[in-house]
């Protein structure tokens, strides 16, 4: 029955451009449309019909089809990808608008699954890495709050402790840090302009000093031997034993710090900004050191892969192998700074570099001091700055202690740009040279000099104690009664802003029936000259006389 009418339906159409031969010549265009529009109803008829015998031949299928909501499926076995394959000719004007939505659902079905799918690399990434320290089963973390580990870092081990002290030392920070938000948010609700220490702020520091004064009760003989063994059975596997060297309080503080700072890197690794193995320089040879680093510094990128770097430590240059370097030692004839040499006294002498003249060293002493500063954000344009280079001599020429960068047109009258004391050479009284250093020359030059924002942590440390001692010094060779703060700025050459927060963080400067006045304190000027005594004639200080500079006109 329905062959018979496609065969007629056929026949009709055969018939019907017979009768329009005539209008063929007249209207060509509506011709073709007509056929096209034949050929797709048949194409119709002809999908409608092979549907019709299927659910002739299997009603189950077809009710089971129909309480299943599920669209038809073209002959290929696919939900069907446009109009014509679908049967539009179905006298059930609801079947076919059900079928028309669930077409569009499976559509977007469809186009759903063909997108690509989120994967999670970094739990990939965990179970396929390992910790790097012997022994070590990456379960853990440092901070407490992690269950596996893949840095050192991280690692419990590393740190001689264990995945359970960890989160016990976890659970007491966070009470910690509760105790100390609601004691803050208290203050800031009751705080006044100036407001004087509270009598549980008293207490605090007095335990404090006192856990700071029993900190060497241990004998030092048994100590070192403790701490030998240790280095001998786990050599650099194993972070030194911290107990007994400092006081409790102290190196609570600092498993804060390591805590903390392995939380950031964490964060940074999930978030795929850093991946383990990544282009970093981990170690430099740099002359008769080898030197951890501690952030990542744009170096090409065929060296930063290789993890360890080998520089030059007189003309900077950065290679890629031990044999290269040898090679280039050899050939070197640099033995200190290039520049000209502004202050020599002893040993230690400061040249002055200009990164105009000398572009190349000045790039490379920036690229290796972002390898230990954070703030760090210029690299390569050096043209308008003079980079001042601090040297240790010996009779294999002038080493490099550390560095400061002045711009030489400073708007805000910036002493300092950025400044670095090497690690080899810190703790050593270098720092405070190099800050002394730079105010003597805002000296030189009559202005009131400050160092450029933001400042590292080390460097904050560094210019916070410098100014103390500066005011300090002040304070104990001041004879008159009334001292003003654009005195000591101009004696001095401190900013006065410097000098007002270093007088408040000395609880000096105290505000009295409308005026500011300073204290004089006392016991913080016995304090400072005890400590003086017994500095004793350190070869660290800055000798004015020793300096032969002129300030460079402008450039």
């Amino acid at each position: 029955m329905p062959r018979r009418r496609q065969r007629h339906m056929a026949g009709s159409g055969s018939d019907g451009t017979e009768d329009s031969d005539s209008s063929a010549e007249r209207e060509p265009t509506n011709s073709s449309e007509s056929d096209g529009n034949m050929h797709k109803r048949q194409r119709l008829t002809r999908a409608s019909t092979r549907l019709s015998q299927s659910s002739q031949d299997t009603p189950d299928l077809k009710r089971a089809a129909d309480h299943d909501e599920s669209p038809p499926l073209t002959p290929t076995g696919n939900a069907p990808s446009s109009e014509s394959e679908l049967d539009i000719s179905s006298p059930n004007a609801s079947h076919d608008e059900s079928q028309a939505k669930d077409q569009t659902n499976r559509d977007s079905d469809k186009e759903l699954s063909h997108r690509p799918k989120r994967r999670r690399c970094h739990e990939t990434y965990n179970f396929n890495m390992k910790c790097p320290t012997p022994g070590c089963n990456s379960l853990g973390h440092l901070t407490g709050k992690h269950e596996r580990h893949f840095a050192v870092s991280g690692c419990p081990l590393y740190h001689n402790l264990s995945a359970d002290e960890c989160k016990v030392k976890a659970i007491s920070r966070e009470k910690q840090e509760d105790e100390v938000k609601v004691q803050e948010e208290s203050n800031s609700r009751h705080a006044t302009r100036h407001q004087t220490p509270t009598s549980k702020q008293t207490r605090y520091k007095e335990q404090v000093a006192e856990m700071r004064r029993g900190r060497n009760s241990v004998p030092q003989k048994e100590q070192k031997e403790k701490h030998m063994e240790h280095r001998q059975t786990h050599g650099n596997s194993r972070e030194p034993l911290l107990e007994n060297i400092t006081s409790e309080y102290d190196l609570e503080l600092f498993r804060k710090a390591q805590a903390r700072a392995s939380e950031d890197l964490e964060k940074l690794r999930i978030q795929g900004q850093i991946t383990e193995g990544s282009n970093m320089i981990k170690t430099i040879l740099f002359g008769r050191y080898e030197l951890d680093t501690w952030y990542h510094s744009p170096y090409p990128e065929e060296y930063a892969r290789l993890g360890r770097l080998y520089v030059c430590e007189f003309c900077l240059k950065y290679m890629k192998s031990q044999t290269i370097l040898r090679r280039h030692m050899a050939k070197c004839v640099w033995k200190h700074p290039p520049g000209d040499e502004v202050y020599r006294k002893g040993a230690i002498s400061v040249f002055e570099v200009d990164g105009k003249k000398n572009k190349i060293y000045c790039q490379n002493l920036c690229l290796l001091a972002k390898l230990f500063l954070d703030h760090k954000t210029l690299y390569y344009d050096v043209e308008p700055f003079l980079f001042y280079v601090m040297t240790e001599a010996d009779n294999t020429g002038c080493h490099l202690v550390g560095y400061f960068s002045k711009e030489k047109n400073s708007f805000l009258n910036y002493n300092v740009s950025c400044i670095l004391t090497m690690p080899q050479y810190m703790r050593q009284g270098f720092g405070k040279m190099l800050i002394d250093f730079s105010y003597l020359l805002s000296k030189v030059e009559e202005k009131v000099g400050s160092p450029e924002r933001p400042l590292s942590d080390l460097g904050l440390i560094s210019y916070r104690s410098y100014w103390k001692e500066v005011l300090l010094r002040y304070m104990c060779n001041f004879q008159g009664k009334e001292i003003s703060i654009k005195e000591i700025s101009q004696e001095t050459a401190v900013n006065p802003v410097d000098i007002v927060s270093t007088l408040q963080s000395l609880q000096m400067l105290k505000y009295w029936k409308g005026k500011h006045l300073v204290l004089k304190r006392q016991d913080l000027i016995d304090e400072w000259k005890a400590k003086e005594i017994k500095r004793g004639n350190s070869n660290k200080t800055i000798d004015p006389s020793s300096l032969k500079w002129t300030p460079p006109k402008g450039t």
